[in-house]
């Protein structure tokens, strides 16, 4: 699970607070410090961003593109500087404006970049990109933009909440209630990611459980995964610190499925399976839980195989101390790489079905919108979702402007008469 810590550099940054915004401008109503390391990305050209220095590293060169990125709650007038250090000459980019600035510093110092006007509640880009070098073997750094605002404090990720998570941007859910009176065996759901959605990096779970999740990642162009799993009862971010009494065991896996364990967020069994699911086709998730007679509880995940008609089992695998029918059905759409964290992803969660323990096929017509601690405390406001055509949407990243409340609820419309056409018979 996420968790806000203080970033190494908090201590520096908290000084930089204290200073003068900006030196030689009337003093601005509100004033905000926008850092690098939480809000800033390489958008071209070759350079990098060290999080724990809050350094821009190897800008060295014309092509790099530094963009950070705030939102402006109100429309009004801004005040722009820079906290930069260097000996170069610079451009900075914004709102169809470009200013030339130079630096000709050893310390980091308050840099005039000029005023600026919004009519809108919005997201503001700004590039930076090196023009000059003057004197040394960089263009130097730029540690944050300083933002004097009449219109009151600027949307950013803060000195007081991760950068990695900041950056990655956030996460967005979708819970599905289950009929009350039901025990649950079974939960089927299909995905389908648009062009425009599929973005290295990003995670597009399916199957959400009490106990794990299961779903898609674009992890790399080739091969892609199937990724199925599931958490120790014993709650650690290391999985050599779990008792051997209460590891999750595996039961059987696919033909194709690796296994392994996971950790930093919670721990436990891990299985994935490469397959090259692809931009627009429907893939189709179906798992199931039962409880044992021993106080465990069996996990087993198929995913449907387009190539080759029919459906594989990922794995199965067992969890002590658990005594547990389906619980907590969702699914959710993460980036899970914070130098990616600028890029839009979206992706449609389509005809939900629960399987109750005697035979039934029930369609699931709500869906409940979250997002994480990213959203939730106002790091970020890029992310949404709703209803589309037989099911819902996910969308999150990219610093477009709307944003939607948490708690929301959908319901979808399609087919809620033809259930899923699965042949339990058949299933390994």
């Amino acid at each position: 699970m996420k968790k806000s810590i203080l970033s190494f550099v908090s201590f520096a940054l908290s000084a930089l607070i204290s200073l003068p915004i900006l030196q030689g401008c009337d003093k601005p109503q509100d004033e905000s410090l926008v850092t690098l390391a939480g809000n800033a990305y390489i958008t071209e050209g070759n350079a990098y961003i060290d999080e724990g220095s809050n350094a821009i590293r190897n800008w060295n060169n014309t092509e790099a593109v530094i963009s950070f990125y705030f939102k402006v709650e109100n429309a009004g007038k801004f005040d722009l500087a820079l906290k930069a250090q260097g000996h170069s000459q610079i451009e900075v980019s914004l709102l169809g404006k470009t200013k030339e600035v130079e630096l000709n510093s050893d310390t980091l110092t308050n840099v005039k970049v000029g005023s600026f006007k919004v009519t809108k509640a919005q997201y503001v880009k700004v590039d930076i990109r090196g023009k000059k070098i003057l004197e040394g073997e960089s263009f130097g750094n730029v540690a944050a933009l300083l933002i004097g605002s009449e219109a009151g404090p600027v949307v950013c990720v803060n000195e007081q909440f991760s950068t990695h998570f900041g950056r990655r941007g956030p996460s967005v859910h979708l819970g599905y209630p289950f009929p009350s009176e039901e025990k649950i065996e079974w939960f089927y759901n299909e995905v389908v990611v648009p062009e425009e959605g599929d973005i290295p990096s990003s995670y597009y779970m399916a199957c959400g459980f009490g106990e794990g999740y299961f779903g898609m990642q674009n992890n790399s162009p080739h091969p892609r995964r199937i990724l199925f799993s599931v958490w120790s009862p014993f709650s650690t971010d290391n999985p050599a610190e779990i008792p051997d009494s209460l590891r999750v065991q595996l039961i059987k896996k696919g033909e194709n499925t690796k296994v392994g364990e996971f950790g930093n967020e919670g721990s436990g069994g891990q299985s994935y399976m490469h397959y090259e699911w692809k931009a627009g086709e429907r893939c189709r998730f179906l798992i199931g839980v039962r409880p044992d007679n021993n106080n465990t509880t069996v996990y087993t995940a198929y995913f449907y195989d387009n190539n080759e008609s029919k459906w594989v089992l990922v794995a199965s695998w067992r969890r002590p101390q658990t005594n547990t029918w389906y619980t907590n059905a969702h699914s959710f759409l993460e980036n899970f790489n914070p130098v990616m964290g600028y890029i839009n992803r979206k992706a449609y969660y389509q005809n939900q079905w629960a399987r109750t323990v005697d035979g039934r096929w029930i369609p699931l017509k709500n869906a409940r919108f979250t997002c994480d601690e990213t959203g939730r405390t106002k790091m970020r406001l890029d992310y949404t979702g709703g209803t589309a055509e037989g099911g819902f949407f996910l969308s999150m990243g990219g610093f477009f402007n709307e944003y939607l409340t948490t708690g929301t609820m959908f319901e979808r419309t399609g087919n809620f008469t033809e259930a899923p056409d699965v042949d339990f018979s058949t299933l390994k």
